[in-house]
């Protein structure tokens, strides 16, 4: 059975799953879903098209599925697409997409959101990522899974955070940090390999060496872009334990758009 704080605003038309709670002077749309075992903060705002699935956890005065921050936003009926065990902290916001994109803002599962997040129109978050507090992404950022973005940092739009990969504190990211790559600074540099991250999930010494191997190419060789990438194919090919890890990155560098961070 949901608990709904009598002072919440739930519009007709909301869907709400069972042993949902809602908290003091909360609003819920009418266009909203809320899957089951959620719990939304008091004063918190969930609007526009909205689907949350089970066991997210909002904070109080998070402001989740609003008009996107675009001039060219018109009032399309525009999505927010959110999984499920994500926990969403205090003040965050997070907009729906536009129809100059997919339309549609989505996160997967099992994210860890921290207070004062900004999550702009059209981002794609993968699943078991962790935004630190007052992280600020602009509009179509895409995030891997496993991801870290740390606290202050801003994400200019269009830019692509591998899995894996870690962004350090009060950091500008203007370009896209490849899987498994540490950066940080203004503007951001790479730093390394994610090394501790990629031992606590379970990769093994052989595909962290191969990652080494190709940061090491990528980065301390002196090569240019297309020569290091002809060398990280055929680093990926060499029958390794590494040989997915690095095919991973090969191929996320190929399809980036504004380029890596250098």
């Amino acid at each position: 059975m949901s608990r709904i704080h009598p002072t919440a605003i739930i519009e007709q038309g909301a869907e709400i799953g069972e042993d949902v709670e809602i908290g003091p002077y909360a609003v819920v749309g009418a266009h909203v879903t809320i899957g089951a075992r959620t719990t939304i903060g008091s004063h918190s705002v969930i609007e526009g098209h909205t689907t949350l699935g089970v066991d997210n956890r909002i904070g109080h005065y998070a402001s989740v599925g609003g008009r996107p921050q675009d001039m060219k936003y018109q009032g399309e009926p525009t999505r927010l697409e959110i999984g499920d065990r994500n926990t969403i902290r205090e003040f965050t916001t997070i907009h729906t997409g536009t129809v100059q994109d997919a339309g549609v803002t989505t996160l997967g599962d099992d994210n860890w959101i921290m207070a004062y997040v900004h999550i702009g129109h059209d981002c794609r978050v993968g699943s078991h990522a962790i935004l630190s507090s007052n992280a600020q992404m602009a509009g179509h950022v895409v995030i891997g899974d496993w991801a870290i973005v740390g606290g202050m940092s801003g994400v200019h739009q269009f830019v692509r955070i591998g899995e894996h990969s870690m962004l350090g504190g009060a950091s500008a990211l203007v370009q896209d940090i490849p899987p498994f790559v540490i950066a940080a600074g203004n503007k951001a540099e790479p730093h390394g390999v994610n090394v501790e991250g990629l031992r606590r999930r379970g990769f093994s010494p052989d595909a962290i060496s191969a990652l080494r191997t190709a940061y090491r190419l990528l980065y301390k060789n002196g090569l240019s872009l297309e020569d290091a990438k002809a060398q990280l194919r055929e680093l990926a090919a060499a029958g390794g334990d590494g040989d997915a890890a690095v095919k991973t990155l090969v191929d996320f560098i190929e399809a980036s758009q504004r380029g890596i961070i250098r």
